[in-house]
């Protein structure tokens, strides 16, 4: 019995001992959760208010604007392009960058890429033109089309100051305009300017001129049809008839324009500075235009501007005289004589010829330049 009190007895306490050890284990565990969970708060807190005194993401700023172009074609004034133009850009405003001039190419076009948005001017010019200007906005990203843009002749009423080299240059642009005159659009007519005050030609131009006249298809096909009738006709019996005899005839006409054009157009005016040209007046009254065509038959403008005797076509006249002595049939060649008849007889022939340039010939050339006005 004393085993079993003793035995309850220790049981007694050894439970009480289990009962106040549970809830202190509780207690502890409820501290120790408590605590981690304020641990946990705390540091939430921390990083919320580190998340909040971040530096903000930097401003990417405004988008890159889109470049945009400009572009246009350059034409003279009878609508042929025109190459080799100068074209300037420049934008109003001071930060624009600069852009660097352009040359119209062979299709007489340009094109400026990669350009800001703003107001610009573009300027046209060239040596022997009047300079033309264009203004316009250009806007983000757009392909600006300036269209056609015309260089008209310089007028006589410009003063410009060129040297030498300048003005072989404009004597070339004038020459290139006056190798596209044809009558009805067909045949040519390229000794004849229609500008007063033309710049003189070069030795090498006058050469050119005469070369370009003499080798023309237009020329061939009437020295053809020349050859032709003299067939049919039996001129120049001592050719024969056939082939043979229509190749001969041909060969003579095509050698009297040929010796005539570049004795007379080419080798005598670059020997005494002579212009080959025939310069259309057109203003004045009948009288005055008639008299001063006829007169152009025997005299022609020096290298130097002044009004001279045409030795060039007179004596080219008789050098292609007397050199066709050489190819005729012996039967049809004329002596001294007949080759200074022959050379009177054509000198009335250039005064025919002068008076129909005068009143006939322009009204039948199309797409001609419009020339200031100004006494040749």
């Amino acid at each position: 019995m004393d085993f079993g009190v003793e035995g309850h007895l220790y049981r007694n306490k050894t439970n009480e001992r289990r009962g106040l050890r549970g809830p202190r284990r509780r207690g502890r565990l409820c501290a120790r959760l408590l605590a981690f969970a304020a641990s946990f708060a705390f540091a939430a807190c921390a990083w919320a208010q580190q998340e909040g005194t971040l530096p903000p993401a930097p401003d990417p700023g405004p988008p890159a604007p889109m470049s945009g172009s400009i572009h246009g074609v350059v034409t003279s004034d009878n609508g042929s392009v025109y190459e080799g133009a100068r074209v300037e850009l420049e934008f109003s405003h001071d930060e624009d960058p600069a852009t660097a001039p352009q040359k119209t190419d062979s299709g007489g076009v340009f094109n400026f890429a990669n350009l800001p948005a703003g107001e610009f001017k573009l300027t046209i010019s060239s040596n022997g033109f009047v300079t033309q200007s264009i203004s316009g906005v250009l806007h983000a990203g757009e392909a600006f089309d300036a269209r056609t843009i015309v260089l008209p002749v310089a007028s006589t009423t410009s003063v410009v100051e060129v040297s030498a080299e300048s003005r072989v240059e404009i004597a070339q642009e004038q020459l290139n305009l006056e190798e596209k005159q044809r009558v009805l659009g067909a045949i040519p007519n390229y000794y004849v300017s229609y500008d007063p005050n033309a710049v003189p030609l070069t030795s090498r131009q006058k050469y050119q001129l005469a070369w370009r006249t003499s080798v023309d298809p237009v020329t061939w096909a009437m020295t053809g049809l020349i050859a032709g009738a003299e067939q049919a006709d039996n001129t120049f019996a001592g050719y024969g008839q056939g082939a043979q005899g229509y190749g001969k005839r041909f060969g003579a006409n095509d050698a009297d324009g040929l010796f005539d054009t570049m004795i007379g157009g080419a080798v005598l005016p670059s020997l005494f500075k002579q212009d080959p040209r025939y310069f259309y007046k057109g203003t004045g009254t009948i009288r005055s235009r008639a008299m001063y065509a006829i007169a152009n038959s025997v005299i022609c403008k020096g290298d130097n501007g002044r009004w001279q005797t045409n030795y060039s076509a007179i004596l080219g006249g008789l050098a292609a005289g007397g050199i066709s002595n050489l190819y005729y049939p012996a039967s049809n060649r004329s002596g001294v004589e007949l080759t200074f008849e022959n050379a009177l007889i054509g000198t009335a022939e250039g005064a025919m010829q002068n008076l129909a340039q005068e009143f006939i010939v322009r009204r039948l050339t199309p797409r001609l330049p419009k020339y200031g006005a100004g006494a040749p």
